[in-house]
């Protein structure tokens, strides 16, 4: 995740996962494969072209990717940027399972309360 362009694009995906809808648009996709609009739309209560600006910030962070059949566009999870932020995750992960190995070993070699 380096380099300008990459920095772009990571921005991007970060900036569309920070929205609760549009985390659940994912989670809706992971679930359920590609869906058609109408089908994304039923679980929100919001104007349909809200859920497309939402889409939209989607399909530039390549998270989704749309498919138009006839008048429909169905929606599919586009998973390989997920990939980079869990990468980028990685070290941060590695980072508090090390302190919470240490403080599991602190708490281990500290006195029982009740051991009288």
């Amino acid at each position: 995740m380096n380099g300008t362009g990459t920095a772009a694009a990571n921005d991007r995906v970060f900036a569309a996962l920070a929205n609760s809808v549009r985390r659940e648009v994912l989670r809706l996709l992971r679930d359920g494969g590609p869906q058609p609009v109408q089908a994304l739309a039923a679980h929100f209560d919001m104007a349909r072209p809200s859920l497309s600006e939402h889409l939209k910030v989607l399909r530039d962070a390549g998270l989704v990717s749309e498919q138009r059949s006839g008048r429909q566009r169905i929606y599919r999870l586009e998973a390989a940027p997920l990939a980079e932020v869990q990468d980028w995750l990685h070290p941060y992960e590695r980072f508090w399972r090390d302190r919470l190995k240490g403080l599991g070993e602190l708490l281990d070699r500290m006195p029982d309360d009740d051991a009288t």
